[in-house]
């Protein structure tokens, strides 16, 4: 308990540092992300990763926690995509090659003698699907952040709950390192996680979750990890037929994310981030409970059926300019007229 505690507190202290330190270096190497006419240096994503590291390799080290081998293998993994983020975050790699680095990462810590071969794979495509839709809430002030804390609250909830201790040490200690971050990512941010913080913690997150539900049934499994990433699924499955309607591809950025259509509705960028958590919250707390046999089932079925409903209901938002509208000015001969 006392571990806990001091480790916490620690890499909320010094993932808050780092971000702070990292910022002028990441401006100096023009990391950085150009969102509301700010440019926002790209440091938070290592700064939580080393974070978060050092307090699990010092806790390790000096013995006051064992975290197992799979804890090893999970945070081995989850560095690798780490830096695979981060070179993206460099230079722009190739989309297919980010997914099959994060696939064959997500393959070597899926635990198969408990889900078995075909529960595996559909495991590994699940890490990558919640990999790539925390990266896609990294778009929005305070929104990665917070809602990765709460679901690894609740990844720590059900990994407790199975005496995992080293999973809910592990989701501990990211929570309060992406805590630290939110000091400084809350509006107007001053640094963003990039790919290398949010595809490491979304990584990390969705892996943890799978091996506290390994084994414990396929169909409610998948209800309970889909309502502790409720909104990162609802998000990336809107952005995903938002444009593929629109006949844009889908790997062309747009403002057309759950936070972007909120704020067209006349919400400001922290009260858009406050519904979102608020959604994360509700979801992970059902998740947790059904994890725990608190509810049935059933009410897995609402977080699913809300989730779709925030979908539809969002998708009606108008985020694309008609490119067929076009100004009568620009469309009109140029006049210039002599002095």
């Amino acid at each position: 308990m006392l571990y806990g505690i001091v480790a916490a507190a620690t890499a909320l202290l010094l993932t808050a540092l780092l971000a702070a330190v990292l910022r002028a270096p990441a401006r100096r190497l023009r990391l950085f992300e150009r969102r509301r006419r700010r440019d926002v240096p790209l440091c938070g994503g290592v700064a939580v990763a080393l974070g978060a590291g050092a307090v699990l390799w010092g806790g390790e080290r000096a013995g006051a926690v064992t975290l197992g081998p799979e804890v090893a293998k999970l945070l081995l993994a989850g560095g690798v995509v780490a830096l695979l983020g981060l070179v993206d975050d460099i230079r722009r790699l190739r989309r297919r090659v980010l997914l099959a680095g994060t696939a064959v990462a997500a393959a070597c810590v899926v635990p198969y003698g408990d889900t078995g071969i075909g529960g595996g794979l559909l495991a590994v495509g699940w890490v990558v699907c919640v990999t790539f839709a925390f990266r896609g809430l990294d778009h929005a002030d305070g929104l990665a952040g917070s809602v990765g804390v709460v679901t690894a609250f609740g990844v720590a909830a059900c990994a407790a709950m199975e005496v995992m201790d080293g999973i809910a040490v592990l989701m501990s200690v990211l929570a309060a390192a992406l805590t630290g971050f939110l000091l400084h990512n809350w509006y107007p941010a001053r640094a963003a996680l990039g790919a290398c913080g949010a595809m490491s913690a979304g990584f990390v997150l969705a892996a943890g979750a799978v091996h506290t539900r390994a084994g414990l049934g396929l169909g409610e499994s998948a209800g309970v990890l889909f309502a502790l990433t409720a909104v990162a699924g609802a998000d990336a499955v809107l952005v995903l037929l938002s444009r593929r309607l629109g006949g844009r591809p889908v790997v062309r950025s747009g403002p057309d994310h759950l936070a972007h259509r909120l704020r067209r509705l006349g919400l400001t960028v922290p009260g858009a981030t406050v519904l979102l958590g608020a959604g994360a919250l509700s979801g992970v707390l059902i998740g947790v409970l059904a994890h725990a046999g608190r509810i049935g089932s059933d009410a897995l079925w609402w977080v699913a059926g809300g989730a779709l409903l925030v979908v539809f209901a969002l998708s009606r938002v108008p985020v694309y300019a008609d490119r067929r509208t076009v100004s009568t000015q620009v469309r009109a001969p140029l006049r210039v007229r002599n002095g």
